[in-house]
């Protein structure tokens, strides 16, 4: 046993986002207060976590990276500041930062027209800054333009039959006559790209990045087929240029295609997103040695076992023989759901909200604490090792699944 843990029973608390109620970093602060306030002498350390999507940025920092502040050009072409995460010679650069939906003036969404300039900037800043391992975090993107937009931000020319540089957004990509690289191998020389994220979605058709995850960025059931068309001029001119066809790539379609963008233009690799996070993270130091580890996110459900991130941490943490917990503002998993993917107990802020008379979003981060004080009941006495029985007040049974 390490110097730190012995002793004080170690906890290490490592939540994804709570969407709507509490970032990552706020719920892994308030859990932790928890079981500080119940278990004064407890070695509590926190781990905000994500799994390459919104927050991803955020998670890196609390783990010691540098945040980078960068001016970059929004999903509509509008300024917008968004950073990168830097530590050493990687960085970690998050799609949502500069093109995500939540980006979009009003609310209102432009599926044809949006693009991923911005995060073609940030990864251009990376690079120029000295970094040569760039993670790329995908999800929560409001554009379907395959990368283009993000190509053009790195020196990449597209230009109609009349020569003239495509204007932003998907649809614009049928189009394309010619595709001029420009500088961007001698920019991308010596840097490695690896895309985060666990979409194992091709670039084209019925589950391609415009069929699947269009209709969330505001595709109509016309703007459908248009995208998509698009999208396949856009990977015939893309597989001419670099001599490789990756619009069935398994990811292809992450991110309106922005994984097709990074696999087939800058050379990428793609890793599960929360794994690639953790080891960024050094979750496996963080956790030796730990007695429990404490996970959850916004909602509990069937895409949680399908590699979002408590799902990883909780693999991970059974891995170096942690036990695990999870809190989730909503449980929407059985009781033999949850404890079969690993987790030994589960709190849902709901639950405690209808005990309390709080409310479930409102009153979230004292609803957290409540948590992390109902968890650390069932620590282990101070220096004594093993796994601990169920806390007594912990959920045990929800709802049917949704």
């Amino acid at each position: 046993m390490s110097e730190r843990t012995r002793g004080n029973v170690r906890v290490v608390v490592a939540p994804d986002k709570f969407k709507g109620s509490l970032t990552a970093a706020e719920a892994a602060e308030r859990i932790a207060a928890g079981i500080r306030r119940a278990r004064p002498g407890a070695d509590v350390h926190t781990l905000p976590v994500a799994d390459g999507g919104e927050g991803t940025v955020l998670a890196a920092v609390a783990a010691g990276f540098e945040e980078v502040r960068v001016r970059v050009v929004g999903p509509t072409g509008e300024p917008v500041d968004a950073s990168f995460a830097r530590q050493g010679d990687t960085a970690v650069v998050e799609a949502a930062q500069a093109s995500g939906l939540q980006l979009l003036p009003g609310g209102e969404k432009h599926p044809l027209t949006a693009t991923s300039y911005g995060t073609g900037q940030l990864v251009a800043r990376a690079v120029e800054s000295g970094c040569r391992r760039i993670v790329l975090g995908l999800g929560g993107v409001a554009c379907t333009d395959g990368g283009a937009g993000m190509a053009q931000a790195l020196g990449v020319r597209l230009r109609d039959a009349d020569g003239l540089d495509l204007p932003p957004g998907g649809a614009a990509l049928a189009r394309l006559a010619s595709l001029d690289p420009g500088p961007l191998a001698s920019l991308l020389e010596g840097v490695e790209v690896v895309v985060a994220s666990d979409v194992d979605n091709p670039l084209l058709g019925p589950r391609g990045a415009a069929a699947v995850y269009g209709p969330q960025k505001g595709a109509t059931p016309e703007d459908v087929p248009v995208l998509d068309a698009a999208l396949a001029h856009w990977a015939d001119h893309v597989a001419q240029l670099t001599g490789r066809d990756l619009r069935a790539a398994p990811g292809a379609g992450a991110a309106g295609g922005l994984g097709f963008g990074a696999l087939a233009l800058l050379g990428a690799s793609l890793r599960p997103g929360i794994a690639l996070l953790l080891d960024l993270l050094d979750f496996a130091g963080a956790v030796e040695g730990a007695a429990l580890v404490v996970t959850g996110e916004g909602c509990l459900d069937e895409q949680t076992l399908h590699g979002k991130a408590p799902a990883g941490v909780a693999e991970a943490a059974a891995r170096a023989g942690a036990r695990v917990a999870a809190v989730a503002g909503m449980l929407a998993l059985s009781e033999e759901r949850w404890r079969a993917a690993g987790f030994a107990e589960a709190v849902s802020l709901v639950a405690l909200a209808e005990e309390t008379g709080l409310d479930s979003m409102r009153d979230a981060a004292r609803l957290a604490e409540l948590a992390g004080e109902r968890l650390a009941r069932g620590l282990p006495p101070r220096g004594a090792g093993g796994n601990p029985g169920t806390p007594s007040g912990v959920q045990q049974s929800v709802e049917t699944d949704r």
